[in-house]
């Protein structure tokens, strides 16, 4: 009766992590064999773990990325398409987002430039950074509507918190000035201190991947779709 008191308190305090790692200990008789504080050290790492999985599935949610499930691990390098593993690797492992920095990735039809820009804002969001995923002809509208309804300043501001912005298909179709001018607004809301992934098809022979303002941590690759 006693331990169901405590676990309702648990969940009451927001310590569900603690919560399920006490019942786990309850019915696993070898945990009789440890310290209190040996315990509670494996309670407190539980609640840790738990809080930190939680915050990724809502940053991971909150991207709204066109592939959630694509990864960096995945990264197709075999011999022949040209693409290396250890750039990529290189540039995610790197301080880009918080240095602010902006990643170019260009490339023909099919290269699977969207798929690498959602892996690398995935990735983001594991290492705990947020994101979000906006697909550049269809923003048009979206801006329209909020500037309709007044809600554009506030999107604005939020969107200069967000850690990684990414901006897919930029080029595909025209954009009106109206949009033209918020998206440079965005870009230089975000310049130098928050950083963009954008993925564009004005690379006509191969993909290109650069990331850096100026010369500042620049790093490309090339690979063939």
């Amino acid at each position: 009766m006693m331990m169901n008191t405590t676990l309702e308190q648990l969940r009451s305090l927001k310590l569900a992590g603690m919560a399920a790692g006490l019942q786990e200990q309850l019915g696993q008789a070898g945990m009789t064999g440890l310290s209190f504080e040996e315990r509670l050290a494996l309670l407190v790492d539980r609640e840790v773990h738990w809080r930190s999985d939680k915050r990724q599935t809502r940053l991971l949610k909150a991207a709204q990325l066109k592939y959630p499930q694509a990864c960096i691990e995945d990264i197709d390098s075999r011999p022949g398409r040209g693409l290396e593993r250890s750039a990529v690797m290189s540039l995610a492992l790197g301080n880009w987002i918080e240095s602010g920095h902006s990643v170019l990735i260009t490339g023909l039809t099919g290269a699977g430039k969207t798929w690498l820009a959602c892996a690398l804002a995935q990735y983001a969001c594991r290492r705990g950074h947020s994101a979000l995923y906006q697909r550049v002809p269809r923003l048009g509208e979206e801006l329209r509507v909020r500037h309709g309804n007044g809600s554009f300043g506030k999107w604005l501001i939020a969107l200069a918190k967000t850690d990684v912005l990414l901006l897919d298909d930029w080029g595909m179709a025209g954009i009106d000035s109206q949009t033209r001018a918020d998206l440079l607004e965005i870009i230089d809301d975000r310049a130098g201190n928050k950083a963009t992934i954008i993925t564009s098809d004005w690379g006509r022979h191969h993909s290109r991947c650069h990331s850096g303002p100026g010369t500042a941590e620049e790093s490309s690759f090339q690979f063939n779709g």
